[in-house]
């Protein structure tokens, strides 16, 4: 029996057990609902969820590993839910402290989806150390931290210094967050503090439409516009470059990218600080400007940090503009019209086409994730700390 019938049968079992279960223990309280420890949805739900949850975990898990055929896991799964059908059937009394027992059950379920979140993380860190300490085995750390030259070779003699794709990642990454920063704050200063409610129902939205387009948009636009208009009218001209793709190509598409991200934390946070503390600055004879400047920006400042640091790591861990827009030349160089890459897109590549996974050119992919893994964290970590540290609590 298919996986789909099965699921829509333990369903049906649920709905009809929620029915029942409520029919039964008015039954049993000769129609009067006062007598009932708990309203009679509660009954309800504690035989659905003692019916569907079991079987359709069963399921899950069952689809997962694959042990036998669809027909065992009907037979099994269908068995299950009956089981805890009647079961719950049978200790629905008028007695029966019915929402305690749901609450403890949702409760339980909670914590269960929690961990199995944190259980996924872990899993995704523990497999990547994993591969890292095979590949430390087959190449030496402070090649890898300390080389500057990349040049992976499946036959033998590679070359698998970590820094060129390093500097690459940082390069784009400040171009991008030099362009968004500027651009996203000033927005957010102009939506909370001057823009008329009529223009901020239209901009804000207008802004935020740009996080919702793909990547891959974003890097065609890099590769069909962006990157030769720069190469047509600045590379060129000033003698640094004749290629389409470059570092300032990814790094302007990927600050466009970033702009509503800044924008709409920073806006959240500016719109966070009292209405009293400008009516006070304003009541002082501050000009809207100075308000803004030595009041607003001052109160909202650590959250202002935490946003640009979020979209710091953001722009670390972007992949498909930097592929279509900066190229895949792994070098070190101060020429912004020059082609480099980052250490997302060569995860990429050494993971891609028919290769040897036990060889150090692919296990180097885990190492340089792990390495991006790290780097993000701290991001996110010194985030969390500026902004709770330095966090305003207002009443």
């Amino acid at each position: 029996m298919p996986v789909t019938w099965t699921l829509l049968l333990v369903l049906a079992l649920a709905v009809a057990g929620y029915f029942i279960g409520r029919s039964r223990v008015l039954s049993a309280a000769g129609g009067d609902s006062r007598r009932l420890h708990s309203r009679t949805s509660y009954y309800g739900w504690n035989v659905a969820l003692f019916t569907a949850v079991p079987a359709l975990f069963l399921i899950g898990i069952w689809s997962i590993a694959k042990p036998a055929s669809g027909t065992v896991l009907a037979v099994v799964a269908l068995i299950m839910a009956a089981v805890g059908m009647g079961f719950n059937l049978m200790r629905t009394t008028p007695d029966f402290r019915a929402r305690n027992a749901v609450e403890t059950f949702v409760r339980y379920l909670l914590i269960l989806c929690s961990m199995i979140a944190i259980a996924t993380t872990a899993g995704i860190v523990f497999s990547m150390v994993f591969e890292t300490s095979n590949f430390f085995k087959q190449y030496s750390w402070t090649e890898f931290f300390f080389g500057s030259t990349w040049s992976p070779r499946f036959g033998g003699g590679s070359q698998l210094g970590i820094l060129p794709l390093v500097w690459g990642t940082l390069y784009i990454s400040f171009i991008a967050l030099a362009v968004s920063i500027p651009i996203g704050l000033f927005a957010a200063i102009y939506m909370s503090e001057y823009a008329s409610p009529r223009l901020r129902s239209f901009a804000k939205p207008a802004i935020e439409v740009l996080a919702g387009i793909p990547t891959i948009v974003y890097g065609l636009f890099a590769l069909v516009t962006v990157g030769p208009m720069l190469r047509d009218y600045f590379a060129q001209p000033l003698g640094l470059g004749s290629s389409g793709s470059s570092v300032m190509t990814a790094g302007l598409v990927m600050g466009i990218m970033l702009i509503p991200f800044v924008s709409s934390l920073s806006d959240d946070i500016i719109n966070a600080v009292p209405q009293s503390m400008r009516d006070g600055a304003l009541g002082l004879g501050s000009t809207p400007s100075e308000t803004v400047r030595k009041v607003v920006l001052p109160a909202a400042l650590p959250g202002i940090v935490g946003a640009i640091l979020l979209a710091a790591s953001r722009a670390i861990g972007e992949t498909m503009i930097v592929v279509l827009g900066a190229g895949a030349a792994a070098q070190m160089s101060m020429n912004p019209f020059e082609a480099m890459t980052t250490i997302t897109v060569k995860i990429v590549s050494q993971l891609t086409g028919d290769t040897d996974f036990a060889a150090p050119e692919t296990l180097v992919a885990f190492a340089l994730g792990i390495t991006l893994f790290v780097v993000t964290l701290g991001l996110n970590i010194v985030a969390l700390y500026v902004v709770r540290k330095y966090r305003e609590q207002y009443e």
